[in-house]
């Protein structure tokens, strides 16, 4: 069918359905929406074409035009999840070719028709979460032959689950909702998790079986039995409600006294199911850790006592591409407390084998349930750059998540810019440097377009969660953490939050991510620790603040670290890069620069006098044994390392937020010098 509208025509007649459309002012007449791989703000394009519309978290409503869309005969997916669009769900089963739809965190409300998706055989994703549906769940969704992802959480879903049996269903929430009956057999292969808050359903997963006398029996027989099983039944409840109550007084009494041991303990420890740490009393410069296989018996024990063992000890191997360990290796290794972050703590467990990992302690990441939780991961875990760092294994708790990752010896780009003064940090120099800034923007480029579905495919990129390889080579670690961590903490627990339109109204977009690539770029090329990392206004510089008036005032050649500043043949390329820097960061989104546009500046920086070899080495894998310094949250400074892990005290007082009296931090920055 041909199309009565240009592309330009019909994203236009698309905006103007919106109300409180601010964050599209690039959507205007007489501009392509497509320039290369480059589209408006919100959109995603493939050989000149729109292919996907991501307008997350834009702070949009009104009534979405489909007809607008029906002219774009190339798009496959569209994500509006985070506004404000409310009424019936749009009319998106006209468009058969879609793949995707991002429907959550919306005001939609209404019963969607049973034959909704029927028409809609291409679709993979349908994200409908936390809106206001009612009526039953579409029996449609089970005709999609290949639906790999259905989260139909927190909304007012009544009836029973349809028999959903495709084999490529891999990621389903259907909790908090009105659902009841059995749960097909089909979907027994999901946890509890998946079911909870819908007090009706029973079933396998639920570990409740459904009452066989519900079953329907033949009209004449119901009839002539109606008293007789009207009295049983209320029998049968009032039974089992006294047996609940009972349960319900022994386990309280039991779960006080075996619990409280455990309650005071956590207190005491914040490493729970890591490691027990013991600071020695004498002073000593070291911190030490018993055996996880302690603490990972002990947990053992307590989840058998509450009929939990399985839980307590469950670890989900993702990745073995690095070498492979289990349950059991990394429950006898010997682990070490390196510090917190503001989205948790961090651990460096080494295996009996001399194999190291890192293993993060996640407190915020708790938006979905296990299986959706898993289908993330796995996505994070398939993820093949040699600029991105990806996670090897997770454990899964409600309150809380452990994921474990390849232990990188050399440390963060935060650690040898600021905290490190020995070898590593001399050999900063400025072709080293923008091999580091140039590798981020690779990598920055692959996760835009491999995790394009997210309003913020990094969301958390800042030095500390840059590590590097024995070459200096960058791996990005800590990205793609948006979907799984709560709306409400997701502006403390990342970085990209900090961007001046998420900050003050909450906009979200890639252009975050480039903002965040911004102060990163000026952190490098001056050697100044961003203030924008902090949660207060003290310590640090505002590099951008700083930069931007050197600008303006003809003064960048004083704004380089004195580490580089003295390679006088590349300044020129150093000012390049510090006006990219200064475009990434810049205020209005709509005077930023968009991340592919930043990325091909940024590889048109040269080193002057040739181009630089850039041959990745490969990286020490989980084969081999680690010892060495902590690469990815927290510091720690050494003068002298003796291969038994001795420190010395060392002081960074250059800078106002290291506290002059014990040499740490304060409780509101985002990483911790571990400097005992």
């Amino acid at each position: 069918m041909g199309s009565s509208l240009t592309e330009s025509e019909a994203l236009l007649k698309l905006k103007s359905s919106f109300t409180k459309a601010g964050a599209l002012n690039s959507w205007v007449p007489g501009s392509l929406p497509c320039k290369g791989e480059v589209g408006w703000d919100g959109l995603v394009c493939s050989n000149g074409v729109v292919t996907d519309i991501r307008l997350g978290g834009f702070g949009l409503s009104g009534k979405i035009d489909v007809d607008a869309l029906l002219e774009l005969s190339d798009l496959r997916s569209i994500s509006i999840m985070s506004n404000n669009f409310s009424g019936p769900i749009p009319e998106f089963n006209r468009l058969g070719s879609l793949r995707a739809i991002y429907l959550s965190r919306n005001q939609f409300s209404g019963e969607i028709p049973s034959d909704y998706f029927a028409n809609m055989g291409s679709l993979k994703k349908v994200y409908l979460s936390s809106n206001m549906f009612t009526g039953n769940i579409p029996s449609s969704l089970a005709q999609i032959p290949r639906l790999s992802e259905l989260l139909l959480d927190n909304n007012q879903f009544n009836g029973t689950i349809p028999s959903i049996d495709q084999p490529t269903l891999a990621s389903l929430n259907v909790e908090n909702n009105k659902l009841e009956g059995a749960i097909p057999s089909s979907l027994a292969k999901f946890n509890a998790s998946t079911f909870e808050g819908n007090v009706g359903l029973c079933g396998e997963p639920l570990g409740n079986e459904c009452n066989v006398a519900a079953v329907e029996q033949p009209a004449e027989s119901k009839n002539s039995n109606t008293s007789k099983n009207m009295i049983i039944g209320i029998v049968v409840a009032v039974a089992v409600l006294l047996m609940i109550i009972v349960v319900i007084i022994v386990r309280s009494r039991k779960k006080k006294r075996d619990e409280f041991d455990v309650l005071e303990h956590e207190k005491r420890n914040s490493e729970e199911h890591v490691a027990e740490v013991r600071v020695s009393q004498s002073g000593s410069s070291r911190r030490e850790a018993d055996s996880i296989h302690r603490k990972g018996s002990s947990s053992s024990r307590r989840g058998s006592n509450h009929g939990k063992g399985n839980m307590a000890v469950d670890l989900v191997v993702v990745n073995n591409e690095k070498g492979v360990f289990g349950l059991p290796d990394l429950m006898r290794a010997s682990a070490e407390v390196l510090g917190n972050g503001s989205s948790g703590s961090a651990y460096k467990a080494v295996m009996a084998n001399g194999v190291a990992v890192a293993v993060k302690r996640m407190r915020e990441m708790n938006a979905l349930g296990k299986d959706h939780f898993d289908a993330e991961i796995r996505q994070l875990a398939s993820l093949q750059h040699w600029n991105i760092l990806t996670p090897l294994a997770y454990h899964f708790r409600k309150d809380e998540k452990l994921l474990v990752y390849e232990y990188i010896p050399k440390g963060s780009l935060l650690y040898l810019l600021h905290g490190d003064r020995g070898p590593s940090h001399a050999e900063l120099n400025w072709p080293t440097r923008l091999k580091i800034v140039q590798g981020i923007a690779e990598g920055m480029g692959y996760l835009h377009t491999e995790l394009s579905y997210s309003s913020i495919p990094h969301g958390n990129l800042k030095s500390s969660n840059i590590l590097l390889s024995p070459d200096f080579d960058p791996l990005l670690a800590d990205y793609g953490f948006f979907p799984l961590i709560n709306p409400l903490d997701a502006a403390h627990a990342l970085f990209a939050f900090k961007a001046p339109e998420a900050a003050n109204f909450g906009l979200i977009s890639p252009k975050c991510d480039v903002y965040s690539l911004g102060i990163v770029i000026l952190e490098i090329l001056t050697g100044k620790y961003p203030s924008q990392y902090l949660n207060s206004n003290k310590g640090g510089t505002d590099v951008v603040e700083w930069v931007n008036s050197a600008i303006a005032e003809h003064r960048q050649s004083e704004l380089f670290d004195p580490e580089i500043a003295s390679s006088r043949n590349s300044i020129g390329e150093m000012k390049k890069l510090l006006h990219i820097g200064a475009a990434c960061a810049e205020s209005d989104p709509e005077q930023r620069l968009d991340m592919m546009e930043a990325i091909r500046r940024i590889e048109e920086v040269q080193v002057e006098g040739g181009q630089e070899d850039r041959t990745m080495n490969v990286l020490p894998s989980l084969r081999d044994s680690y010892e060495d310094i902590f690469p990815q949250i927290t510091f720690e400074a050494r003068n002298s390392y003796d291969g038994l892990g001795g420190l010395s005290r060392t002081r960074l007082e250059s800078h106002s937020f290291v506290s002059q009296s014990s040499g740490r931090p304060s409780t509101d920055d985002n990483f911790v010098f571990a400097i005992p």
